[in-house]
């Protein structure tokens, strides 16, 4: 039995590959009527479910090389932020961000418009210059950030590989500060990436994780006491699995995801939902919320709040406007936890929100009048689709 990473997801393919080689890829395509490809296995959604042919890309040759004069990185799809990440500050270079998990793969994250924190930063797609993508013919194509392709939730086409634009390796250093006593969007411009994390129990924010880039500090938190030993966002879990606190400059590799390579935060006994409104109505959205908190609150682990730029992906949560996102990461029980997802979605409907792809919804999200017309040219028959899309995108 084939699941995803947290378990609610058991996958209803009739067979599952690991190709080695592209070439195996483009047949394995060509020749199979329907067929989807599984990143890391950290999307809760059923993105990746089929009852054809799944694919996993982490057999593909680990690809990562380096254009200097491009400022770009071109990598296997299969391979994930921690491995990429040593290897590029290895070389001085660096990615703009990187999510809270170092776990996740580059292709599995982008396509689905994953993201860190901070008021500047976009999210993990915003960095793709250009995917190599198979489709249904078993072609490959390479298609650049303006064809509206790369966060394509798979509905294109494999991708086999990710060309990610580079900058020069940097230091961050991370405090966590506790008890913020109600939400203030001007600390999210406080630092280079920002996350606020809370139980839903009251007004206040429980932890404040700052994260600044080093030579680029603000005065914003001078005097303010940080928290004297590392924390874990969820009461009572170790914090031996989380990336060092306490204010030493480190690499950026190092400090920008909230945990470790080598640990696994929770072992996947979770649930993940995320709703993204604009920056601007980001307070009233809050205070919708704490509306409901009792319900939200008796299903939870813990909600972190983060800031992403808008851009001009069309598939992303965030295109075209400048966005906050609520990320609920609930117990595992998805009789007790869909109930009230409902009831965020409805709370939540005065801003127009638009969930994750690859966590928990039953929403209807909005869908790009555009990526209609690149399913049509890439993908006429429906060889990627699967019931998740189709409701989706319908």
């Amino acid at each position: 039995m084939l699941t995803n990473w947290a378990g609610n997801v058991i996958f209803g393919a009739r067979e599952f590959h690991q190709p080695s080689t592209v070439d195996e890829v483009r047949a394995l395509v060509a020749r199979s009527e329907r067929i989807k490809a599984v990143g890391s296995g950290h999307s809760f959604s059923l993105i990746a479910d089929t009852q054809g042919d799944l694919v996993s890309l982490r057999q593909l040759p680990p690809l990562m090389e380096i254009d200097s004069a491009a400022m770009t990185v071109k990598v296997a799809a299969g391979v994930r932020y921690g491995e990429l990440a040593p290897f590029l500050h290895s070389h001085g270079y660096a990615l703009a961000n990187l999510g809270s998990l170092p776990h996740l793969s580059v292709a599995g994250a982008t396509a689905t418009a994953t993201h860190g924190s901070g008021d500047r930063n976009g999210n993990l797609a915003t960095s793709v210059a250009s995917l190599d993508l198979v489709t249904a013919q078993g072609d490959t194509v390479t298609l650049d950030r303006a064809s509206g392709a790369v966060v394509n939730l798979g509905a294109l086409g494999i991708a086999v590989a990710v060309t990610l634009d580079i900058e020069p390796a940097f230091q961050i250093s991370q405090r966590v500060y506790r008890n913020l006593p109600e939400l203030d969007l001007d600390i999210f411009a406080s630092a280079y990436s920002v996350s606020m994390f809370t139980q839903w129990r009251g007004e206040s924010l429980d932890q404040v994780w700052v994260k600044e880039r080093v030579g680029a500090q603000t005065q914003a938190w001078q005097g303010k006491q940080p928290a004297m030993a590392p924390m874990h966002p969820i009461a009572g879990m170790p914090a031996d699995s989380c990336t060092p606190q306490l204010g030493e400059p480190g690499p950026w590799y190092e400090r920008l995801p909230h945990f470790r390579l080598e640990h696994t935060p929770s072992a996947g006994d979770e649930l993940q939902s995320e709703f993204f409104v604009p920056r601007s109505q980001a307070v009233q959205a809050f205070q919708a919320i704490n509306g409901i908190r009792e319900r939200v609150a008796a299903v939870l682990q813990i909600s972190e709040i983060r800031t992403i730029a808008a851009d001009e992906l069309w598939m992303s949560p965030c295109y075209q406007r400048e966005s906050v996102a609520f990320h609920f990461t609930w117990i595992k029980d998805p009789a007790a936890v869909l109930p009230v997802v409902q009831a965020l979605e409805e709370e939540l409907a005065p801003f127009e929100p638009r969930p994750h792809w690859g966590k928990v919804f039953t929403m209807r999200p909005a869908v790009h009048p555009g990526f209609a017309g690149l399913i049509e040219l890439y993908d006429p028959a429906g060889k990627f689709r699967n019931p998740f899309l189709d409701r989706a995108l319908s």
